[in-house]
């Protein structure tokens, strides 16, 4: 399957891709990195039944699991965070929503200032993004933004 970068070709049979590409909502012609934020939400809706301890440890666990996720599929197609690459928009959006109650608001609101914070880059998420490579580099930026996002929410919820 391709993209809209049509030299690029992700194989959604290959496991990592498939998780590296939001099990497909990254191949969205249009905002890639919305519709895999999207496409992130129902599992939020099922992390979020764990107790906060567990939860943290889920995220750690797959933001780990991530570098390698991300670094692996960017090589595969030799793309570094090519935008179909939305393993880190779910791992953001998870971030932002820690411990904050589950709504249709708070979801919502979580979902608009974790895109705002991805789409914007304010300072440092722009220096990361621009001098960091690898799985990492993908990860730490989207990471970021989650935590400024996740300090908006304790604040508002």
């Amino acid at each position: 399957m391709t993209n809209s970068h049509p030299k690029v070709s992700f194989d959604l049979k290959q496991p990592v891709q498939f998780l590296a590409l939001g099990l497909g909502s990254g191949l969205a012609p249009r905002a890639p990195g919305t519709f895999g934020t999207l496409a992130a939400i129902p599992f939020f809706l099922l992390l979020a039944m764990l107790t906060p301890l567990h939860y943290m440890i889920a995220v750690i666990v797959m933001s780990l699991a991530g570098i390698y996720i991300c670094g692996k599929a960017a090589a595969d197609v030799g793309v570094h965070d090519h935008p179909a690459i939305v393993w880190d928009e779910f791992i953001g959006f998870f971030i932002t929503m820690f411990m904050v109650p589950v709504s249709w608001q708070s979801v919502l609101t979580g979902f608009i200032l974790f895109r705002l914070f991805d789409i914007l880059k304010p300072w440092p998420i722009s220096f990361i993004d621009k001098k960091m490579s690898g799985g990492f580099g993908i990860m730490l930026d989207d990471i970021i933004a989650g935590v400024f996002a996740l300090i908006i929410m304790q604040l508002i919820f």
